[in-house]
């Protein structure tokens, strides 16, 4: 993102300079109010005028985004704000530029541009609003509705696979993949907060609850009587701990995540698998971490940054690409670059 300051004279922003006088449109107990109050908290933090801050955003719930910011916006084409967001990056690279999308938006009808964005690696924030359901188009199912999902369009069941969101971004590349909620607030400022600052595309994929026509999709993972069992903090350079009292944790045996419990003192924290954001091949281990929660012998759904490694990116290799040919060859001729090789006259 832009590192551009505050100017000295300019007085210092708050939450309330991101809030527009639009109505909120979101029904009742939505969880998009929650990440909409987490983004205009931190982006104050991060020194950037409003200004330079573009939010772009597809068609769905989530997509409402841009309305209710004080920065430049737009509600764009379904599935297509990756593909705006990078020409946007690409002319105006100086731009702090979101997307915020769902998982209908972001991973059905714009899946493709999704990936391409990831590999080309944009410094862009994606932010996924995933709630397992099309929520705007009154509750049919999506790409990350689990198996056997009864909705509006599969009265007898979902027969999909549904999407491992992480997963996915990472096979494309992704050089920033982070997971948090709704309902933990500290949690996703601190989330977005890292996001901001990585230099690259970082993808948030944020649990967000549709309590219209998902209710409770994630409360197995926010509610004190089980979120202790059934998530995973990762924190780079801690252990993997998790579970009441912090009794349990996971260690490598050999290529194999293993659960051990911690309380009993066969095993303890210097045992075990210690998160590196930067290790690629654990990485791919933990965005596995994906089973039905509530199972036996299952893992606990991580949420943190599982990756994060910087890689060149498409806007600063395109001016690199740009100069060196300025270098060579001069200013460029317009009618020359059309014409190309493959054109003649005939007299």
């Amino acid at each position: 993102m832009s590192e551009a300051a505050i100017p000295q004279s300019a007085p210092a922003l708050t939450a309330k300079d991101f809030a527009t006088d639009q109505e909120v449109r979101w029904c009742p107990g939505c969880g998009d109010y929650s990440i909409l109050k987490q983004v205009q908290t931190i982006l104050p933090q991060t020194g950037i005028p409003r200004e330079q801050i573009v939010i772009v955003s597809g068609i769905g719930c989530s997509s409402r985004f841009p309305y209710y910011m004080n920065t430049y916006g737009m509600h764009s084409i379904h599935g297509r704000a990756t593909a705006i967001a990078s020409g946007l990056k690409a002319a105006r690279p100086d731009l702090s530029v979101w997307i915020v999308t769902g998982d209908g938006d972001g991973l059905s009808i714009g899946g493709n541009h999704t990936i391409h964005l990831l590999r080309r690696n944009f410094n862009v924030n994606i932010l996924l609003f995933n709630n397992q359901i099309y929520g705007l188009t009154k509750g049919q199912y999506s790409p990350t509705s689990e198996l056997h999902k009864v909705t509006k369009s599969t009265p007898a069941g979902s027969l999909d696979h549904p999407f491992n969101p992480m997963a996915l971004a990472l096979g494309a590349d992704g050089s920033f993949i982070a997971r948090s909620m709704d309902r933990d607030p500290k949690h996703l400022q601190q989330m977005l907060l890292r996001a901001n600052a990585h230099h690259g595309t970082s993808f948030l994929e944020i649990y967000q609850n549709c309590n219209i026509f998902n209710d409770g999709a994630f409360e197995i993972f926010t509610e004190k009587s089980s979120r202790a069992a059934e998530t995973l903090m990762l924190e780079h350079g801690k252990p993997l701990i998790f579970g009441a009292g912090a009794g349990k944790g996971i260690l490598l045996d050999g290529y194999k995540p293993k659960i051990v419990n911690l309380a009993d003192g066969g095993y303890s924290a210097d045992d075990l698998w210690i998160h590196d954001e930067q290790d690629i091949f654990k990485a791919q281990m933990l965005v596995r971490f994906f089973d039905d929660p509530g199972q036996d012998d299952h893992f606990p759904r991580p949420f943190g940054v599982f990756y994060a490694r910087e890689r060149a990116t498409y806007e600063d290799d395109m001016q690199l690409q740009i100069q060196e040919m300025k270098a060579v060859k001069g200013p460029g001729n317009l009618d020359k670059l059309l014409s190309g090789k493959e054109t003649w006259t005939i007299d």
